[in-house]
């Protein structure tokens, strides 16, 4: 006769936490125009002139704004591609304050 056999259960704590999603933050800088970081975003987003609008008056007028999310390597790709762009992009964990 065979004994069961007990199965360890990690702690809550030791639960690994799911990929937290991540966001690229676009910065404003005293460098490009208004209608170039509108430009970007939909190029590269391909974001209606509208939501692009928004997101860049965020920019200008409270100093960044969260431009997309996802997993960090997409964010990591974002970023990149704002820095192609001549923008300047951070990227960090959805939720921490910026």
């Amino acid at each position: 006769m065979t004994a069961p056999v007990e199965i360890e259960r990690p702690e809550a704590e030791e639960v690994p936490k799911a990929d937290v999603p991540w966001v690229t933050v676009v910065w404003n800088d005293p460098v490009n125009l208004m209608s170039y970081v509108t430009y970007v975003f939909q190029a590269y987003f391909a974001y209606p002139k509208t939501k692009a609008e928004k997101l860049m008056l965020d920019v200008h007028e409270k100093g960044k704004a969260v431009v997309s999310s996802g997993t960090r390597e997409e964010m990591e790709r974002d970023v990149e591609a704002m820095h192609s762009y001549g923008l300047w992009a951070t990227l960090q964990k959805a939720g921490d304050r910026v």
